[in-house]
């Protein structure tokens, strides 16, 4: 240990264990083209790595070996508005984490500490969607939708490429498992 205050999970997992320098031509702003041109690593029982592409995968599989598939959905989630109180606004961004009964989700919020029960939300500007704080937890709210909250979000960037491009129509489709 250098001395140096080190970042902890609620879990007590050492978060500085995953940090580590990425040279900015490996960050890539957006998927190899054709898809299965991408590239796979392969480790195998012994620890024995070799770099492959994904095109490789049938030759790589071996009888007895398990493939697992990842089926879910990236939703555009991630929802830039303003919180309206008392006449005055203030900007607001949600990540929607779950959807809950009755039309409300959970999300995370910045600022969450600006965030108060009964406040009133605005997305997407005059023909976006309103929504009501029903209540706040720590970073996250849970928030009721006047009407569909996907219609006006954008898929939520990792950190690394938001911090080089906004998010665009072709992210919807570039962010789908489709292997």
């Amino acid at each position: 240990m250098d001395g140096a205050p080190h970042r902890v999970r609620a879990d007590g997992e050492a978060v500085d264990d995953y940090d580590f320098a990425l040279p900015e031509d490996r960050i890539a702003l957006r998927p190899a083209v054709p898809r299965d041109s991408a590239r796979l690593l392969q480790c195998t029982a012994d620890g024995a790595l070799s770099d492959h592409h994904v095109r490789d995968l049938p030759a790589i599989l071996r009888k007895g070996d398990r493939l697992v598939v990842n089926n879910s959905r990236v939703i555009p989630a991630r929802l830039i508005g303003e919180r309206v109180r008392e006449g005055i606004s203030a900007k607001v961004e949600l990540t929607l984490t779950e959807r809950v009964e009755g039309g409300a989700w959970r999300a995370l919020a910045k600022p969450a500490k600006k965030l108060l029960a009964g406040d009133r939300l605005v997305f997407g500007g005059g023909e976006g969607v309103g929504a009501t704080v029903v209540s706040r937890d720590g970073a996250h709210v849970t928030v009721h939708f006047d009407g569909d909250p996907l219609g006006a979000g954008v898929m939520p960037l990792p950190p690394y490429i938001a911090a080089k491009r906004p998010a665009d129509r072709q992210d919807e489709s570039d962010y789908q498992t489709v292997y």
